[in-house]
C-alpha cells in the first residue's frame, strides 16, 4: 500500500479542526478498529502497521495499538484480507488518527480526532533543559571539557586547567600556545578528549597533548577536518575555513562519503521517525536538514547559528539544542527540539543567557557546553546544559 501522501495528510489535519471525534487516544483506536472490522468482514483478520508523526511518545502509541488489537482480531499473515496503515498525527488543537485500509482493490480512509489538553504552542514541555554555571573570565572561552575530576578550558591563547576546591573551581595551571597567533575575527575552537590525551582544533591549527599532570601541549599548522560529534554516537568530519569562523561545506560522513554542502556554522544529528537526520546551521541563516547520506531534506524554521545534538532517553530519544536568531548585541537562549516529519517541535522551554551564545558544543550524550558573553560585565561565562527527563 502506497500510504497517504504528505499533502493529503495535511488536508486531513485541516479538516480535523473542530471535528467531532473520540474522547481520547484509546477510544479513537477502538473506533477505527470497529470500522476496520466492518470493512474486513465478520471474523476476518486485519494486518495493521503504525507510525507516529505526533509529539506523543512511544508509550502512548503502544496503548493505542493495544486498544486497536483488543477490539478486533489482528494478525500478520502473508496475504491478510485487510491491510491497515494507521498514522498518529496532530494539528494546533487536536490529535488525529488516520487509517488507510485496503482489501483487495477496495480502499477506505478514515480519521478520528480528539482535543488536545492545551494549544500546541502552549503544550507542556516534554523535558527540561537545566543550566549550571561553570566558570567566567575576561578572555574568550572557546570550549570546555571535563577530563577526570578536572575542567579544561580552551582559549585563543592556550589551555587552562581547573580543579575543585571546597566545591568551587579554581585555576590550577595555564599552558600557552607555543607561539602567539593572529586569529580571525570571532575565532572558534573545539576540544576533544581521547583517553589520557586531548585534541584542540583552532583555525588552521591543531594541538594535542596529555591532560594528566604534567600537562603538555604540541601544536602544528594543518588544514585537516575537524571532528564534529552529536550526542554520543553520531560523527562528522568537516573542513574549517581557516580565515573565517565557519565550515566551508566539505564534509566526510560517518560512512566515509565525501560530500559538499552549503557552508555552515554548526551541526547536530537527530532522528525523524526512527531515521537519522543531520541539521546544519548555514551561514545564510537557514537551518538545512539532510538524511544520513547527506542528501537534502528541506529546511527548518529559523534557528541561531549554534546548534548541538543530544541523546537523552526522553522527548523522542534524540534532541537538537539550538540558539535563537539574533546578533551580538542581544541576549540569547537555547532550547531543545525534536524533529517530526521534517519539522522542528519544541521539547523544552528556552533557557535564557545574559548575552549572545558564542559557542555551543556537545559534552556527552545528554549535555552540552554553552558559552555566553555577558552584555553587562563583558566577561565570558561557561555553562553546562543538561537534559532532564520525566518532566
Amino acid at each position: 500500500m502506497n500510504g497517504l501522501g504528505h499533502a493529503a495528510l495535511l488536508a486531513f489535519l485541516a479538516l480535523a479542526r473542530g471535528a467531532a471525534g473520540a474522547d481520547d487516544l484509546t477510544s479513537a483506536a477502538r473506533e477505527l478498529a470497529q470500522k476496520s472490522a466492518a470493512f474486513a468482514g465478520k471474523g476476518e483478520p486485519v494486518s495493521a502497521s503504525w507510525r507516529n508523526l505526533s509529539s506523543l511518545g512511544p508509550a502512548e502509541l503502544a496503548r493505542a495499538e493495544a486498544a486497536f488489537e483488543a477490539a478486533l482480531q489482528v494478525t500478520r499473515p502473508l496475504n491478510p484480507p485487510l491491510q491497515a496503515r494507521i498514522t498518529l498525527s496532530e494539528n494546533a488543537s487536536q490529535y488525529l488518527l488516520v487509517e488507510e485500509a485496503q482489501k483487495g482493490e477496495e480502499r477506505q480512509v478514515w480519521f478520528t480526532a480528539w482535543n488536545r489538553g492545551a494549544p500546541f504552542a502552549a503544550a507542556a514541555p516534554a523535558l527540561a533543559l537545566e543550566r549550571k554555571f561553570l566558570w567566567e573570565q575576561e578572555e574568550q572561552i572557546l570550549d570546555v571539557a571535563f577530563p577526570g575530576d578536572a575542567m579544561l578550558i580552551l582559549t585563543p591563547s592556550g589551555l587552562v586547567w581547573l580543579r575543585r576546591q571546597g566545591g568551587e573551581w579554581i585555576r590550577a595551571l595555564s599552558v600557552p600556545l607555543p607561539e602567539a597567533r593572529v586569529w580571525p575575527r570571532d575565532v572558534r575552537g573545539r576540544l576533544r578528549l581521547t583517553g589520557a590525551a586531548y585534541q584542540a582544533y583552532l583555525p588552521g591549527f591543531a594541538c594535542s597533548g596529555a591532560w594528566q599532570p604534567p600537562a603538555s601541549i604540541e601544536c602544528r599548522p594543518t588544514d585537516d577536518p575537524w571532528t564534529l560529534e552529536s550526542g554520543s554516537r553520531a560523527m562528522l568530519l568537516a573542513n574549517y575555513a581557516a580565515g573565517r569562523n565557519y565550515f566551508d561545506g566539505r564534509i566526510i560522513t560517518q560512512a566515509g562519503q565525501r560530500k559538499t554542502v552549503p557552508p555552515f556554522y554548526s551541526a547536530a544529528a537527530s532522528t525523524d521517525q526512527g531515521r537519522t537526520v543531520w541539521l546544519l546551521a548555514g551561514v545564510d541563516g537557514r537551518t538545512r536538514l539532510f538524511d544520513a547520506a547527506f542528501d537534502p531534506g528541506g529546511e527548518l524554521d529559523a534557528w541561531g547559528s549554534d546548534i548541538a545534538g543530544a541523546e537523552a532517553r526522553c522527548g523522542g530519544g534524540s534532541q537538537a539544542l539550538a540558539t535563537r536568531p539574533g546578533d551580538s548585541t542581544e541576549t540569547d537562549a537555547v532550547q531543545a527540539f525534536g524533529i517530526v516529519n521534517r519539522a522542528a517541535m519544541p521539547l523544552s522551554a528556552p533557557v535564557e543567557f545574559p548575552g549572545p551564545v558564542t559557542a555551543l558544543w556537545v559534552s556527552g550524550g545528554t549535555s552540552a557546553v554553552a558559552v555566553s558573553k555577558n552584555l553587562g560585565t563583558g566577561r565570558y561565562e561557561a555553562y553546562l546544559l543538561t537534559i532532564a527527563c520525566g518532566m
